[in-house]
């Protein structure tokens, strides 16, 4: 059955599938470590690529490719490439798309490791990144340079929620020769999709929303087009970076309920989000949902919905931050995002603390900063329970 002309719902029940000779309704799991060949010709032909068969669960796996196929045709690209986390699809793009001597714009507020990575590990091998505010694309035309080769952003950022224009980002890219990369894991391709826009690559944690239920590390690649996929593939073999089949399984079942989840929680954080910026001891609150949100207009022009994640100031600092983490209750004080469990967490201490103090303030990362991602609980009890916290910071 061909799914490609299917509504996006229909496309989460039905793509990747596959005819096994048992008939499964679901995908199976393929929990092998290598494959039987027929005979030695067979053998050969699957290394030299002229036949579809699988070798190595490393190299390709009937579970994996099932959810590569399913990914792809949700961000309407050429195909996807499984890893192991977020950081392993992060890695692969790095070590596959840039070469010593090359320069790498990035968004200034991008998820910590993807900076920490490049700024302290490939740097010693002559690579080159320079970070900006993306959402101002004066910013990113400013840091071009002749060896830049790479634009990678992150929209809405983390966590910020800063927007960046995927369509002028693109303009600018093409203009001078840039490949550009999209962290779209804020938002899954239910909410947004950079590579209709005409990123070359869109990636994820799918330790996030994709999945969502807080039960399985993986990231994902997709490509636009076959010319960086065929660049990109080989080097997640070669760094071993591969997908577990169990994990793939997990991730093909958590995105069954990918639009149902996104629509609940983000139906809860803009009552959230509402409620915090009455609130007495909230300094400032950023949720592409609020009309006070700088890049309100531009979120609503780009994405289906305002997602489930919110970010907002406290009064009072680093101290004030994390008695707040200390005192809920219902709220769970995790690191991660985009499970079916509403998480809290104060970046300046946690997820962003190994960044140069200078450098995070930059970005926006203000010591009472607080990162909230949106479940699917009551939201009633949600509210009670940063009342109650709140009252006592």
């Amino acid at each position: 059955m061909d799914t490609k002309d299917l509504k996006f719902d229909s496309k989460l029940i039905h793509a990747g599938m596959f005819d096994d000779q048992f008939g499964s309704a679901t995908v199976p799991i393929y929990q092998t470590s290598t494959f039987r060949f027929k005979n030695a010709d067979h053998g050969a032909a699957c290394f030299a690529g002229e036949s579809e068969g699988y070798i190595y669960t490393r190299i390709n796996n009937p579970t994996i490719d099932s959810l590569e196929v399913l990914m792809a045709e949700l961000e309407n690209g050429y195909r996807g490439i499984a890893c192991s986390s977020g950081m392993g699809a992060v890695n692969t793009i790095y070590m596959g798309l840039l070469r010593q001597g090359d320069h790498m714009i990035s968004t200034d507020a991008v998820y910590g490791p993807s900076r920490i990575v490049m700024e302290k590990h490939y740097s010693k091998f002559g690579i080159e990144s320079t970070y900006v505010d993306t959402t101002d694309p004066a910013n990113i035309l400013k840091a071009i340079r002749p060896n830049t080769r790479l634009l990678f952003i992150e929209t809405p950022s983390n966590p910020t929620m800063g927007i960046s224009d995927l369509e002028e980002t693109v303009q600018i890219a093409r203009k001078h020769g840039l490949i550009t990369v999209a962290d779209n894991t804020f938002c899954s391709p239910y909410l947004q999709k950079p590579l209709d826009f005409g990123f070359d690559v869109v990636f994820h944690s799918l330790t996030k929303f994709i999945n969502g239920h807080a039960d399985v590390v993986g990231g994902i690649i997709v490509s636009r087009e076959k010319g960086i996929h065929d660049l990109l593939r080989p080097m997640m073999v070669s760094l071993g970076c591969n997908m577990d089949p169990h994990q793939a399984y997990l991730v093909i079942r958590g995105l069954k309920t990918l639009s149902l989840r996104m629509e609940r929680s983000q139906e809860n954080a803009m009552k959230i989000a509402s409620f915090l910026e009455e609130h007495p001891r909230i300094e400032w609150v950023k949720y592409p949902g609020l009309p006070s949100h700088p890049h309100y207009e531009l979120a609503r022009s780009q994405m289906r919905g305002p997602g489930a994640m919110i970010s907002f100031e406290l009064k009072g600092g680093h101290t004030a931050g994390k008695r707040l983490m200390n005192q809920v209750r219902l709220c769970i004080l995790a690191v991660s995002l985009g499970g079916v469990e509403t998480l809290i967490q104060h970046p300046a201490s946690m997820t962003h603390s190994k960044l140069d103090r200078s450098a995070r303030e930059k970005a926006g990362i203000s010591d009472g900063l607080v990162r909230f991602s949106v479940g699917i609980e009551d939201v009633d009890d949600l509210i009670d329970d940063l009342s109650q916290a709140l009252e006592q910071v």
